[in-house]
């Protein structure tokens, strides 16, 4: 559901740059830190009773008569965003999501003494998914709903909205609500069979009933849970959730049925069918083609080795199609971020990072490259695009904003979050209203009272642009499943290229190298190629004025131009929109292959002097 290579390209973008703040110019990430910080938002969304050792002290006692009117106890779970809800699909895929990065780097986040709080982090989400389901054909999926929560502005230790709770059954099925808590369930008894084995059988239990309930009883959630739809729609419906838990069943069980599941409704289920470009809470099918790909390449796929295939080559899309090396690429901004869409677009972008960052480990256990339509790509190239992913919301971008709360020094400061924008109840503990809260704190143009650690927030729209206002949901708000991956890719981009093997030890065959054709250069200067600079704004901070400076690229050819290579030289900031060599050349982006005859591409920097020197070093004509 991507943009097409053409539709990615950034020719002809007028780069608007609001507000710019001087990039700090040296120095790399604190992955160490931004994992704690990214744990510690999980704190802040915490429903229920808050633990002794409640670490997001601001927060206070919410949403204690959950389920009461129900018969049920539904007291505890997580709140998915900057609202009171508790919706269950993207509850339990945020659940999902934990758990997969500590089973594959739950090492690394030891090392960096964050395995506990990941932990901690994923059973408070299986308690409450324990409570939703009291029956194995009944499972909650929504305590409170979402028009009544919106018309408010509360506080959740104030909530004075409906909490009534919306389950599915047998006459009322949910495949995918049902699927995905499977799934949660599986995943998260993985990490719990060592230090708490009675709860990971207890999780597993639930599992078995919960893929059970789902495969037979089968049906969208939001057709019974009616008052999801206009917040938490199941727009890929159920299949891919299905085939998603049958994966999670089997990596937490080894029981052959469901790899068999996988192996025989990959093709009626989709499995094998979808080439997806993007991965989350909705559509989980590149999540699916990764886990049965590792099957394979872990030499477990048995008699179903070709269907296996076929899912891996839709897992390889994905990836291909990430990198900018597909038929069909995803769409970027300027800055060199995945964009998908317009609200919360930063879900996309930590979801994906988190697949190419395991796909990458799995590639190099395996010994084996990445098959692209544009050719072979080494491992390296997944892990390093990922990097820059994380990076772009750690800070390194147009904007030179952190959208972490709280890394960096630039980081949003009007989250669209009641609980941080109100004034903590442990500070203040007079009633907030249902429309009081938005005349008093929604409204209020200043800072939110309460830091909410962690938080990554929506993201800049398509050309790189953020408005950090409260009301500017699309951005501004966070979301438990926007955290959930990056714990994974944190851990791992903290803990380094140790020796760790992410596949069973089989033995598989180092493959040949593949032999590089040398490309024909043109002579320096010669191409008919035009280069275009002009400054586009201007600041001055600490006494030093930083300029912004756009470079088009423009074809002047009636022929396609590859294998471009620019040099640039006094540069002394930042530069956005190339790849970088080793060599210290300059080419294309990775998502784009060519420029066009008549077409343009361009690329930006900042620094605090002149113009840098821009020249061609070489090229090829198609």
């Amino acid at each position: 559901m991507g943009k097409s290579a053409e539709a990615c390209s950034i020719a002809r973008i007028l780069f608007l740059l609001v507000g710019i703040v001087p990039l700090a110019l040296a120095g790399g990430h604190d992955y160490g830190a931004a994992l704690s910080k990214s744990i510690l938002f999980f704190e802040a969304q915490r429903s229920g009773y808050l633990p002794g050792n409640q670490r997001v002290k601001w927060r206070g006692n919410s949403g204690l008569n959950d389920g009461k009117i129900n018969g049920v106890d539904l007291v505890g779970g997580y709140y998915d965003a900057g609202d009171n809800v508790k919706f269950g699909l993207p509850m339990a895929f945020t659940v999902t999501m934990m758990s997969w990065s500590i089973i594959e780097y739950g090492n690394q986040m030891g090392a960096s003494g964050e395995l506990s709080h990941a932990m901690d982090a994923v059973k408070w989400g299986t308690d409450y998914l324990i409570k939703a389901h009291p029956q194995p054909h009944v499972l909650y999926g929504e305590v409170g709903d979402g028009n009544t929560d919106h018309y408010c502005w509360q506080r959740p230790e104030d909530m004075t909205t409906s909490r009534n709770a919306y389950r599915i059954d047998q006459n009322n099925p949910g495949s995918d609500l049902a699927g995905e808590n499977a799934a949660a369930m599986a995943a998260a008894s993985i990490i719990f069979r060592r230090s708490n084995p009675a709860y990971a059988r207890k999780l597993l239990t639930h599992a078995y009933q919960l893929f059970d309930f789902a495969d037979k009883y089968r049906g969208k959630y939001d057709s019974s849970i009616t008052v999801a739809q206009k917040y938490y729609r199941s727009v890929s419906g159920y299949a891919d959730e299905l085939l998603w838990a049958a994966a999670w069943m089997y990596k937490a069980t080894s029981n052959e049925y469901y790899l068999d599941y996988l192996g025989k409704n990959g093709d009626a289920l989709g499995g094998t069918g979808w080439a997806m470009t993007e991965f989350g809470w909705d559509v989980k099918y590149a999540g699916v083609q990764t886990l049965v790909a590792k099957f394979l390449m872990g030499g477990k796929a048995g008699s179903h080795a070709q269907v296996f295939g076929k899912y891996q080559e839709k897992a390889e899309f994905f990836m291909c199609s990430c990198l900018g090396k597909s038929s069909q690429n995803v769409q970027k901004t300027p800055g060199g971020l995945i964009f998908k869409q317009r609200w919360n677009n930063m879900q996309f972008v930590t979801s994906a990072s988190f697949l190419l960052t395991v796909y990458s480990d799995y590639l190099t256990s395996a010994r084996k490259n990445l098959h692209c339509s544009s050719g072979s790509v080494a491992p390296s190239e997944l892990l390093a695009f990922a990097k820059s992913q994380v990076d772009y919301i750690l800070g390194d971008n147009p904007r030179a904003t952190s959208y972490m709360v709280g890394y960096g020094s630039n980081y949003p400061q009007q989250v669209h979050h009641r609980g941080s924008s109100i004034v903590s109840v442990k500070v203040d503990p007079s009633f907030v209203s249902c429309r009081g809260g938005y005349a008093t704190w929604f409204s209020r143009k200043a800072s939110d009272p309460n830091l909410l650690t962690g938080a990554i927030v929506g993201g800049p729209d398509a050309y790189d642009n953020f408005a950090d206002h409260r009301d500017n949901y699309e951005q501004t708000e966070p979301a438990t499943y926007n955290n959930a991956p990056l714990l994974g890719i944190l851990a791992r981009l903290h803990g380094g290229h140790g020796g760790y093997n992410q596949l069973l030890p089989v033995e598989i065959p180092v493959a040949m190298p593949i032999a590089v054709q040398p490309q024909p250069k043109e002579t320096p200067f010669a191409a008919p190629i035009a280069i275009e600079q002009k400054t586009t704004t201007s600041w001055v901070a600490n006494g030093k004025t930083y300029y912004r400076y756009s470079a088009i690229v423009t074809n002047k050819s009636e022929k396609t131009i590859k294998n471009l290579n620019l040099s640039v030289s006094k540069l002394y900031g930042p530069l956005w929109g190339l790849t970088k060599s080793p060599s210290g050349s300059y080419g294309f982006p990775t998502w784009v292959n060519s420029l066009p005859a008549g077409t343009s591409m361009e690329f930006v920097y900042i620094h605090s002097t002149s113009p840098a020197e821009i020249s061609i070093s070489s090229y090829t004509l198609a």
